[in-house]
């Protein structure tokens, strides 16, 4: 077949190769490199006509800016993943062009009012870095993290996830995927009130004995960042509960993390057809 499809396209493509390479006025001197180029041309164009594979497009790279004024110290960053998938890397721009906006302003007007009340300003920060919780045939789940400062005592982390569902070409969320939100809740917790219990016991040093006050009774997980997460690149076979500072313990304790393994009670949470991305089948 790749003959007779040759056969038939040979005498155009021999013209057209003919006539691109002669359109290279090789009998002057200086243009050697406009004749390579017709002459990539032509071979380029023979070869879709073939129907040979073109080479694939350059691999995406990972984006990262920085950028630091007298009012703000700006960075942002996405991994590879994510910049190969143009509409995550559309939205990501944008977010990045908004949240840069609105942080520029603020810390200008915070200048302004500082000048005026005649105190010193101090530089706002804004830093946000997405990475890949996992990586499957079915899901990319990104998390990411950010730092912001504006002239406090101190500064705030907080956490933000993406699930974009390769199958069906478009971004969801994980609360799309479960059959219900309680359904969910109902399936892990219990594990990860006793798994908050043991993070919060390894940074306190003790064992935390459950009490009416706000750090030591367990905590909505529904309420927190879920994200997605993979070891091994097939499946989605854990769920990372990320919890900002305050929500579980005081700040200086620190942002918490809960991995909860899939387990069969969360995978029956997990509607039919998403189950194929998840472990525990």
């Amino acid at each position: 077949m790749r003959r007779s499809v040759w056969g038939a396209w040979a005498g155009p493509l021999v013209s057209a190769a003919l006539l691109l390479s002669g359109c290279a006025p090789s009998e002057e001197a200086g243009n050697d490199h406009a004749a390579a180029m017709n002459g990539a041309a032509a071979t380029d164009f023979a070869n879709r006509m073939a129907g040979h594979e073109q080479p694939p497009p350059p691999a995406a790279k990972p984006f990262a800016v920085s950028e630091k004024t007298g009012f703000l110290e700006f960075a942002y960053a996405y991994p590879a993943q994510a910049a190969a998938v143009p509409a995550l890397a559309s939205k990501l721009a944008k977010e990045m062009e908004t949240s840069k906006v609105d942080a520029l302003k603020m810390a200008r007007d915070d200048s302004r009012a500082a000048k005026n009340a005649g105190y010193p300003f101090r530089p706002h920060s804004l830093e946000t870095r997405w990475t890949v919780a996992a990586d499957t045939p079915r899901f990319l789940s990104l998390r990411s993290e950010s730092y912001v400062y504006t002239g406090g005592a101190h500064g705030m982390t907080g956490y933000e996830a993406i699930l974009w569902d390769k199958a069906r070409k478009r971004e969801t969320s994980f609360e799309a995927t479960m059959t219900s939100a309680a359904a969910f809740a109902a399936a892990i917790h219990d594990r990860f009130c006793d798994a908050l219990d043991k993070e919060r016991a390894k940074k306190r040093g003790a064992p935390v004995q459950r009490g009416s006050d706000d750090f030591s009774q367990c905590i909505d997980p529904m309420k927190e960042v879920l994200v997605p997460t993979s070891s091994d690149g097939k499946l989605v076979d854990a769920v990372t509960v990320v919890i900002a500072p305050y929500s579980a313990g005081p700040y200086a304790e620190g942002s918490y993390e809960v991995v909860l393994p899939v387990d069969a009670a969360m995978r029956k949470a997990i509607k039919t057809e998403y189950q194929d991305g998840f472990a525990g089948g």
